[in-house]
């Protein structure tokens, strides 16, 4: 059952992509080589506690960690830990927010100081594609234009997109219908109308697109070992242009 949210509600959830987005820099600002991601996730917590809200992930399912915090190979869901970011990495930081009753949900992939030009290639398709799936998020569409959109972007510059995981609806529950994959076909799944708020995520692989789970129930890794990056933002349907709730503009001044 979709549920289809208000002009009031969406401003609410605006309020939320607008902590999550906010959050993810104030996160940024932080990935240097030698932090851990322990405590990245702590500056996380902090920060969204510090703005009246609660972490959306934390006990989710029995997820034990403010962000989802996804190095190199690994796709999503990834735990913090003790483990010191280096020169090259690249970190997936997947984050949620619950204010008002209602869920915020964004990610983005930095990477630690320089990349190889592959990795860089990697994470530009992959943000590329998020952007062409938005294009095509507006009423009267369908999920499968958007699935579409991403994973044509993603094959022609070689790369390959994760099915195990899809993006998703959001409001009073951080995953709702409809579920939103990153492959498909043009004018399939569900038709698109004003009042829907979805994620939308593509997770590509720089190599194979076969993933391992990890005995935690939760880590998804590249069966290869190669890199995988992860970019999501909240999109409300609203007529013709598609209504971004969440940013990476904070993020991407830090960087200027």
């Amino acid at each position: 059952m979709i549920s289809y949210k208000t002009k009031e509600e969406i401003e609410i959830l605006k309020l939320n992509g607008d902590l999550v987005s906010r959050t993810l820099a104030e996160v940024g600002k932080n990935i240097v080589p030698g932090i851990t991601t322990l405590e990245l996730d702590k500056i996380a917590e902090t920060f969204i506690r510090d703005n009246g809200a609660e972490p959306a992930f934390l006990g989710y399912g029995g997820f034990p960690y403010t962000l989802c915090i996804s190095v190199n190979d690994v796709i999503v869901h990834g735990f913090a830990s003790e483990y010191r970011l280096k020169e090259g990495d690249i970190i997936s930081v997947d984050c949620g927010t619950r204010l008002k009753g209602y869920y915020g949900d964004s990610a983005y992939t930095f990477t630690v100081g320089n990349v190889s030009d592959e990795t860089a290639k990697l994470l530009k398709v992959t943000k590329e594609s998020l952007f062409r799936g938005i294009e095509k998020a507006v009423a009267g569409n369908r999920v499968g234009d958007i699935s579409s959109a991403v994973q044509q972007h993603v094959e022609k510059n070689g790369f390959t997109v994760v099915r195990e995981m899809v993006g998703h609806g959001i409001g009073r529950n951080l995953h709702e219908s409809p579920e939103v994959p990153n492959y498909g076909n043009r004018g399939s799944g569900k038709k698109l109308a004003d009042g829907m708020v979805i994620c939308i995520e593509p997770m590509v692989n720089a190599g194979s697109r076969s993933v391992v789970l990890h005995d935690d129930g939760w880590t998804l890794s590249t069966a290869d070992g190669k890199n995988s990056a992860h970019f999501e933002l909240m999109v409300a349907i609203d007529g013709n242009t598609p209504k971004v709730l969440s940013t990476f503009g904070y993020i991407e001044n830090i960087n200027i």
